[in-house]
């Protein structure tokens, strides 16, 4: 048994001497028999269950300044091509691409998991704002109302960068403080309450928009933004105001798209403390390319960021769930502990 254990043992050995001599050795027999010899491969690795490894690219030491550069060119040290660390965030499995021949919906006032309208703190908030309109008083006092719900709106719930899309109204309105996108489901639910329908158009919006907003954090911001763009069905409006009517976009709320806004302050530059939500009582805001913008000011004009138009919806429930909110929910959930409670402009 000693004797059997030496031998073979002296056979690993000579293998290893054989290896090194730039061949591999394959054993046929047992003991100091016959052996082949199978030459090693281009690039270092021969047959058989021992392999040579080839020789490996000294990479140069990651230093001080080779940091700092990736992070000004967005490159990592040793690296050629760009990380795009915006695309992890967002949802995988999402093809968030233009409908061929657009996706069109209804709309309705009833109640949906994030339109909570039936839920107590949502009604009593409907009191406080006020009737819709009266019997016969026509798509003028509506429209009157869906402004004093948004001027309420802007004064009650704080503006923040919260990422939590698909928060119910009612958690909105408990906390006392919002993103645009759930300010403006507290508007939907409020309209729908009123028994006016309400719908939402799918836009993707390209992560640069944001970029004068975080200019610190560019490498943060997704490369396309989920945005849920309410329109609320009033019948009786003019055409010649409204092109999408009975639908009233909520950009044209406080103002149709052939009229000019925005003479004294410009138009929405997504800077400061005023968000997307405050801009629409003062300033046109047009994805579309067709609003009238002031010959000073063509601000007002997005649609140079809108990357694609998903078509309609008949909640924004149906939405996300068909191509998902903004962020991915790890990124969500780390993200809104910090974001949900920073105010907007700081």
């Amino acid at each position: 048994m000693t004797g059997k254990v030496h031998r073979v043992g002296a056979g690993r050995v000579a293998a290893a001497g054989r290896r090194r001599r730039g061949a591999l050795s394959v054993g046929v027999g047992s003991g100091f028999g016959r052996r082949d010899r199978v030459p090693a491969r281009a690039g270092g690795r021969g047959t058989g269950p021992h392999r040579r490894p080839g020789p490996r690219a000294r990479r140069p030491p990651i230093t001080l300044e080779r940091v700092q550069k990736s992070w000004e060119t967005g490159l990592r040290p040793g690296q050629e091509g760009p990380v795009v660390v915006s695309t992890l965030l967002t949802p995988c499995g999402r093809a968030r691409q233009a409908v061929a021949g657009g996706h069109d919906a209804c709309g309705g006032t009833e109640p949906t998991r994030i339109l909570d309208r039936g839920h107590p703190r949502v009604r009593s908030v409907v009191r406080s704002i006020g009737r819709a309109d009266r019997e016969g008083e026509g798509p003028a006092a509506k429209v009157a109302a869906l402004r004093r719900a948004h001027r309420w709106i802007s004064a009650e719930v704080r503006p923040v960068y919260s990422v939590q899309e698909a928060r119910p109204v009612s958690q909105v309105l408990r906390l006392g403080r919002g993103s645009c996108s759930q300010r403006m489901a507290v508007l939907e639910a409020v309209a729908r309450a009123w028994g006016v329908p309400s719908r939402v158009r799918g836009l993707v919006v390209d992560g640069t928009f944001w970029y004068p907003r975080f200019p610190r954090m560019r490498r943060l911001i997704p490369d396309q933004v989920v945005l849920a763009w309410p329109e609320f069905r009033i019948e009786g409006l003019s055409r010649d105001d409204h092109t999408a009517a009975p639908w009233l976009p909520v950009s044209e709320l406080f103002g149709g798209a052939r009229e000019p806004r925005g003479r004294i302050s410009g138009g929405f530059t997504n800077a400061g403390p005023e968000t997307l939500f405050e801009a629409l009582s003062r300033t046109s805001v047009d994805w579309d390319g067709v609003a009238v913008c002031p010959a000073s000011d063509g601000s007002c004009d997005l649609s140079a960021y809108l990357l694609a138009d998903l078509g309609r919806f008949d909640s924004r429930d149906e939405l996300f769930a068909r191509y998902g909110q903004t962020l991915c929910g790890p990124a969500r959930l780390l993200a809104e502990p910090v974001l949900g409670r920073r105010a907007a402009g700081l």
